[in-house]
């Protein structure tokens, strides 16, 4: 019985070394939490702060490069996002704003 509960007491920390301690976030979810308020559910851009649509020629590296670094269009300045969102989270926004370019 003691050798049962330490194989459990070591499966469960083994499990938790390789599980994030945080939960994956889908692209939309984060677009929502941290894009729409400036580009709009549709990614047209608030016309009102000058931010402009998500165009279809972006690249993916364009994208990327600005959600880690931020932008700016002369009047606003986006935040960048390095460090505040993983890699993967950044990949998975940029999808979704593949989606949503005009």
């Amino acid at each position: 019985m003691k050798l049962n509960m330490t194989i459990a007491a070591a499966t469960v920390l083994a499990a938790s070394l390789v599980t994030p301690a945080f939960a994956q976030t889908s692209g939309a979810d984060i677009y929502k939490s941290k894009c729409q308020m400036c580009h709009l559910a549709d990614g047209s851009g608030n016309k009102g702060m000058k931010v402009t649509a998500f165009s279809k020629s972006s690249t993916d590296a364009q994208l990327t490069l600005a959600t880690k670094n931020g932008a700016s269009n002369g009047s606003m300045k986006m935040q960048g996002y390095a460090g505040k969102l993983t890699d993967d989270q950044i990949k998975a926004v940029v999808t979704y704003i593949k989606t949503l370019a005009k």
